[in-house]
């Protein structure tokens, strides 16, 4: 069974559970509508299916819902943040709009930010910055249970650790919608492995291992204990090269930002920390606005004439199917699975409220 659901119903709906749970109303409606725009963009891992999750969070105290961002170091266009466990949907806006500033002053800014609840689709903060004309680029760690196993390993030891990157197309009357790269360095995000689950399907061949180091198809390995209360993993794309890049988010996402990395057992709470390296560029203060505007173009144009291969519609490019996926969604409404509609309504009636 799945329930049919118009976007304002549903980001009503999780504002009230936020609310509930003790939330600022403003902010409650801010992670709201963040979520329900991961469900919008087809992304539906970073999206309402999460809201349970937050509010175990807040009840276990790790996570503080009307924390700041925090400065810790300041120094022109370099800037150490700190989340302060706060709502990743509001302390990384706050985070992103003071590298605006710098940006605006420097024509650059590189910060980190450590220690912030979970942020969500980090696609949504490229489209910040890519709005602005200006380039975006994210590390990030993830501190939670380690549920991605490193290239040659047979279990769980690091996050998913996304990678984004954003870049503005074109120039002036020749703008074109931006090329927005946002991607788990393991195989599929953990999310998608929860929605697999709840909606009872299995996953492609080489995405997860079980709990004995074995290859599986059944996503409940990494979202439900399995025999011994042990827990399978998710692989890396790419093998070593995803492995690597993974390893390069730890180190840059968490290590550098004071965040910390993971090395420890799993300890069973469900807050999500991430940590995050982020460099954000004005291109037009390189001197090379006008080339960098033509060069985007007519490389984007050389892809695009590529003949499709068998079975193909063409080339796509990174960003294209979340803005196709907000189009047709915000006119026929979100599919909310059964199973996770029931564990938002019961995650409710954590804190007396009913959907």
């Amino acid at each position: 069974m799945t329930h049919l659901i118009a976007p304002a119903e549903l980001e009503d709906t999780i504002t009230h559970l936020f609310v509930n749970a003790g939330a600022p109303a403003d902010r409650a409606r801010q992670v709201a509508a963040n979520l329900v725009l991961a469900n919008l963009s087809g992304h539906d891992s970073h999206g309402v299916g999460m809201a349970p999750r937050y509010v175990d969070a807040i009840l276990e105290g790790r996570l503080d819902t009307r924390a700041d961002v925090a400065v810790r170091v300041d120094n022109g266009m370099l800037l150490g943040l700190d989340g302060q466990s706060g709502f990743g949907q509001v302390v990384g806006v706050q985070a992103m709009d003071l590298a605006f500033e710098r940006v605006v002053a420097h024509g650059a800014c590189i910060f980190s930010l450590a220690s912030a609840h979970h942020l969500g689709r980090i696609g949504h903060f490229a489209e910040m910055a890519v709005a602005r004309g200006w380039i975006a680029l994210h590390f990030v760690s993830v501190s939670s249970r380690p549920n991605v196993a490193p290239f040659g390993g047979s279990d769980g030891r690091f996050g998913t650790n996304p990678c984004c990157i954003g870049i503005p197309l074109g120039l002036d009357d020749q703008v074109r919608e931006p090329f927005v790269l946002d991607f788990a360095t393991s195989r599929v995000a953990q999310g998608k492995m929860r929605v697999a689950h709840n909606e009872g399907r299995s996953v492609e061949p080489g995405t997860l291992i079980d709990e004995n180091g074995q290859p599986t198809n059944n996503p409940g390995v990494v979202v439900v204990p399995q025999s011994g209360g042990r827990m399978g993993a998710l692989r890396t794309f790419g093998e070593y090269k995803g492995f690597g890049m993974a390893v390069a988010c730890e180190l840059l996402g968490g290590a550098l930002s004071g965040g910390g990395t993971w090395h420890r057992q799993a300890d069973g709470r469900r807050a999500v920390l991430n940590s995050m390296l982020c460099i954000v560029i004005d291109p037009a203060r390189l001197g090379s606005l006008a080339s960098f505007g033509e060069e985007s173009l007519a490389f984007i144009d050389w892809l695009r004439h590529s003949p499709p291969a068998p079975g193909s519609e063409g080339v796509v490019l990174p960003g294209e199917p979340e803005r196709a996926a907000r189009e047709q969604r915000s006119r026929e409404g979100i599919t909310i699975d059964d199973a996770t509609w029931q564990e938002i309504v019961d995650a409710g009636k954590k804190v007396g409220a009913t959907p």
